[in-house]
């Protein structure tokens, strides 16, 4: 019983949590992944014992219960860990800079050029209303820029995200206030992670 209880764990982060220095200090990450991700992971792992949710993996817990009001809690917790997860591998010090060639052909025959790109995904982090993500997806093999609100996922609506942009305030507010695009453009500019994004176009 108590193994399934804790079936969730918090993934370790990708780097040192000063990495992401300056753009995003250690300090919005102790609280960011050290106590908004990880009370997520705390509280799925208390909705879920003794269910039959317990012991599935993230994604299989999303698509079971996304759209079903009575599981809103489970699905909330879920999907943000997984979200969380996401944005982390989505980020890498030194990143930002020219894609890898196969996705920046990708990004050109889908949106003319990277710089398109690029703009379609600040415009779409900058635009979403209150809490959210704003994802680079690939939909039936095209890329595209979709905004979430709160938790949800692309994948629930069929679409492969490839990176994405945390736009709920606590991702930034410790560092940049309420300027949400000196955020978004610092992180495009300087550690979004194109590799890991070709990895998942792929």
């Amino acid at each position: 019983m108590s193994q399934e209880t804790s079936s969730i764990v918090l993934p370790p982060l990708p780097y040192a949590d000063n990495a992401l220095d300056p753009v995003i200090s250690a300090n919005t990450i102790g609280f960011h992944y050290g106590k908004h991700h990880k009370a997520y992971v705390d509280n799925l792992n208390k909705l879920i014992a003794g269910t039959e949710y317990a012991g599935l993996s993230l994604e299989k817990i999303i698509t079971a219960v996304a759209g079903k009001p009575d599981k809103a809690g489970i699905f909330n917790n879920a999907a943000q860990i997984w979200n969380h997860t996401f944005y982390w591998n989505s980020l890498k010090p030194g990143g930002g800079g020219e894609p890898p060639a196969a996705l920046k052909e990708k990004m050109e025959a889908a949106f003319g050029s990277v710089e398109a790109c690029k703009k379609a995904l600040s415009d779409a982090a900058l635009t979403q209303f209150g809490s959210g993500w704003a994802w680079l997806v690939m939909d039936g093999g095209v890329l595209k820029v979709v905004k979430t609100a709160n938790a949800e996922v692309p994948f629930t609506s069929g679409m492969k995200p490839l990176v994405t942009l945390d736009v709920w305030e606590h991702a930034y507010y410790l560092d940049y206030q309420n300027r949400r695009a000196d955020y978004v453009q610092a992180v495009l500019d300087r550690l979004i992670n194109w590799s890991f994004a070709l990895e998942n176009a792929s």
